[in-house]
């Protein structure tokens, strides 16, 4: 399963950044292989300064040895080793009419002293972050998570959006971060589910990720802005920092497993602002987005 799977987020990776480099129609990828010292590694893909991408990483990684005693101490296990792989990407628009994206597939295993298999699961999901609500984005975004989700159970969608927007919550904030979408973890084999029927609907997600974003680049990306809507767009792009650094699973593990910090940390926006106190206008289109923000609703 972790070849398959690895081979898999390989070819995503190919054909997610194919998709995002002919909407930009300037920059490019730029690859970088690195090597972790523990075991294993990756193959961190970056675009900047592009016509439509300020700045954006389309990752993967496949990373093995001793587990750390902080995840030790989180799975509640002895010493083990473990495997551990996949794809995670962040996408920072340069028009702040269109969403950051972001996404990951992973796939996880743990060995006993004989090299056994002792535990193993999927998570992931994908969720969108906008500056300036678009109902229709919305719905186009969440119904193309719901098609993924209803060819393998018509319970995963309502189940998972519902673990997106609690996961992705700002506590300290009391707010989103952004409109969610999917987040499923811990994915184990069950009576219903084998693995390869986790594969399958793991894979089936990513597969619709450039279906679920693209069609939204498509349509603001050449909206007219102000001053104003930039300065909004990065005062909320410091939220979006908030959250990655205090709060995200994905990023914690990666700097308690001495990860690539390059890589962790290229979901970074690379302009943001935190003004004091700042609070919209009541009425306004950024007031809409905080409402919607402080009460998640269901979008399709």
């Amino acid at each position: 399963m972790k070849d398959k799977f690895y081979a898999y987020i390989q070819q995503l990776q190919d054909q997610i950044c194919k998709g995002l480099e002919d909407i930009d129609g300037k920059s490019k990828f730029v690859e970088d292989l690195w090597k972790r010292p523990e075991g294993g590694g990756g193959r961190t893909r970056v675009i900047e300064n592009g016509n439509v991408f300020e700045k954006g990483g389309v990752n993967i990684s496949a990373v093995h040895g001793k587990l750390p005693d902080t995840m030790q101490k989180m799975f509640g296990v002895g010493e083990a080793d473990f495997f551990a792989c996949g794809l995670s990407l962040v996408i920072h628009p340069k028009n702040p009419m269109v969403p950051t994206v972001h996404a990951n597939w992973r796939y996880f295993e743990m060995y006993d002293e004989k090299g056994n298999i002792i535990n193993q699961w999927f998570g992931g999901g994908q969720d969108l972050t906008p500056y300036y609500l678009f109902e229709e984005d919305a719905q186009h975004f969440h119904q193309t998570c719901k098609t993924a989700c209803d060819k393998h159970n018509p319970e995963f969608y309502p189940n998972y959006k519902k673990k997106c927007d609690e996961y992705f919550w700002n506590t300290h904030r009391n707010e989103a971060r952004g409109i969610g979408g999917l987040f499923f973890d811990y994915l184990k084999e069950s009576k219903e589910m084998k693995m390869e029927d986790w594969y399958n609907f793991v894979t089936e997600v990513g597969n619709s990720f450039l279906q679920a974003y693209v069609p939204i680049v498509e349509k603001r990306k050449d909206l007219s802005y102000t001053e104003a809507n930039r300065t909004w767009q990065e005062i909320r792009r410091g939220r979006y920092v908030e959250f990655n650094l205090v709060h995200d699973k994905g990023t914690l593990f990666g700097l308690k497993t001495n990860g690539r910090i390059e890589s962790i940390l290229m979901s970074l926006p690379p302009h943001v602002q935190w003004v004091y106190n700042h609070q919209p206008e009541e009425g306004s289109e950024e007031d809409k987005l905080i409402k919607i923000l402080e009460n998640p609703i269901d979008w399709v």
